[in-house]
């Protein structure tokens, strides 16, 4: 069907007026949030209740959007969870859900607040964006109810969805997004039936979002990136950290090199779920991070970002991943290897037992090269080059190709690939590459606390990670994550 002609006008006037006001960079907010979490029940709490748990939530997330709004900001991402926490049962959670439209009902919750019936947390959100002049972003909880006709309707008649919700700065609902990869704790929500690309257009670009485990797949990350050609994503998650290689910091900076793109990422805080790592991050690497494992506070973070940061002068070129690797042969020297576990999955790793050397290692399809110079060779600290080429995860599988430059945790080699945080041992220089099935890898380099290593590396266009003048801090891991999505098995819970 063909728009009506009073449609389509109107669609080109939002298209002139938003090209007008185009700018050249905008101002991003994430929060990282403290989440005040509601006592565990199996028993669902009374609506008052939760909305008083999720006003609590909201009272903080409130003066976040305040300071960032007094900051310049045009948009603040907040956490995954962030407004009702988590360890829900399907029952429990029910009573911290709202139906929320479909954006095309053109609905400003915060001067219509009863449109859709009983609507507080939207309102509020609502009222936050338009009060502060600012984009919001949160995630909270839909439901939608259902029936009998439909053979995929839960025997409770609802579906429960872990949604995100966009509000413009007239507080007008924008965007409306369901999580479609669930993680394997989140049996209080449904996946929905198909995955979801939403993005949505503002003065500073084009908009994708999606929420925490979606960043591993194919859908809708790359879709979002690859097809639709968003500027910047949306990401709020809570992510749970696990070193060497999947900390928030270190794998969201990396995704957003790897994929060229901004990712705004808040992430919820609770170091005793070792939820910690939030950032803005660009293509050319972060413009602002946090993690903190180590206290009990939130932290927001503002930077200046580019709009299209396809049309920057700085925009890295296209990469071929595998085009150094696959051009030299096997490097000479030692390279005995062994097999250590990183967590569940099964390593091939070398031992660098020089202050120098060449080294290559290889698993599966995969060959990993490592050319590096140590400052100074200690005996009390053992790094290794591995490669792992295969399934990765325990109930829900996907396929990574993995080149990793690591510090193991003592000098006993049955260490190698567990989590470590602190190291002393720096380079001179190191040339990383791998023989890659994949043009989506992600590459990262992580210094000894935690620390990322912004603008002291680079990747050629060749494929090869490189540091510039040496590093700067001891190194715990310089990593390139390939993502073979089409090696995925199917989904064992979606249906």
């Amino acid at each position: 069907m063909l728009p009506s002609r009073p449609l389509l006008l109107t669609g080109v006037l939002a298209l002139v007026v938003l090209q007008a006001l185009a700018s050249d960079t905008f101002i991003a907010a994430v929060y990282e949030h403290a989440v005040i979490l509601p006592e565990p029940t199996e028993e669902p709490v009374s609506p008052n209740d939760a909305l008083a748990l999720m006003n609590k939530n909201m009272d903080v997330l409130e003066g976040a959007t305040k300071e960032a709004a007094q900051q310049g900001a045009h948009i603040i991402v907040t956490p995954e969870d962030g407004i009702y926490g988590w360890q829900f049962t399907r029952e429990s959670i029910y009573p911290y859900l709202e139906d929320i439209p479909d954006p095309e009902v053109n609905w400003i919750p915060c001067t219509d607040p009863s449109r859709f019936g009983p609507a507080p947390v939207q309102e509020r959100l609502s009222c936050m964006a338009r009060n502060n002049s600012i984009y919001v972003v949160a995630n909270i909880g839909d439901k939608k109810l259902c029936n009998s006709s439909d053979p995929g309707c839960p025997s409770d008649g609802r579906y429960q969805y872990n949604t995100d919700v966009v509000f413009d700065p007239e507080g007008k609902l924008v965007a409306r997004y369901h999580k479609y990869n669930l993680f394997r704790s989140e049996t209080q929500f449904n996946y929905p039936k198909e995955p979801e690309a939403v993005t949505f257009e503002t003065p500073f670009g084009k908009f994708g979002i999606f929420t925490c485990f979606d960043i591993l797949f194919h859908e809708p990350a790359i879709v979002l990136v690859s097809k639709m050609q968003v500027d910047t994503v949306l990401f709020p998650t809570a992510w749970m950290n696990v070193l060497p290689f999947l900390t928030a910091v270190e794998f969201h900076s990396a995704w957003a090199m790897g994929m060229r793109v901004n990712l705004l990422s808040a992430n919820t805080h609770n170091i005793n779920f070792s939820m910690t790592g939030s950032g803005l991050f660009t293509p050319e690497g972060p413009a602002a991070y946090h993690y903190d494992s180590g206290t009990e506070e939130g932290r927001l973070l503002i930077a200046e970002l580019s709009a299209q940061p396809r049309l920057s002068p700085t925009y890295p070129p296209a990469i071929n991943w595998s085009l150094y690797a696959t051009s030299i042969k096997t490097f000479p020297g030692e390279n005995d290897t062994f097999s250590g576990f990183v967590r569940r999955d099964i390593f091939t790793f070398s031992e660098l037992r020089h202050k120098a050397g060449n080294y290559t290692v290889c698993q599966g399809d995969l060959c990993c090269h490592l050319v590096y110079h140590m400052s100074d060779k200690r005996k009390n600290e053992v790094y290794v080059l591995g490669v792992f080429d295969g399934l990765h995860g325990s109930l829900i599988k996907y396929h990574w190709q993995i080149c990793t430059l690591l510090k193991c945790k003592s000098t006993d080699r049955d260490t190698c690939g567990q989590p470590v945080e602190m190291a002393q041992t720096e380079f001179e220089m190191f040339s990383l590459s791998g023989t890659f099935g994949t043009n989506y890898v992600f590459p990262e380099v992580l210094y000894s606390g935690v620390q990322l290593a912004p603008g002291e590396f680079e990747v050629l266009r060749d494929g090869r990670l490189e540091n510039k003048h040496g590093t700067s801090k001891p190194l715990i891991t310089a990593t390139l994550f390939g993502r073979l999505y089409e090696k995925d098995p199917p989904h064992p819970l979606r249906s």
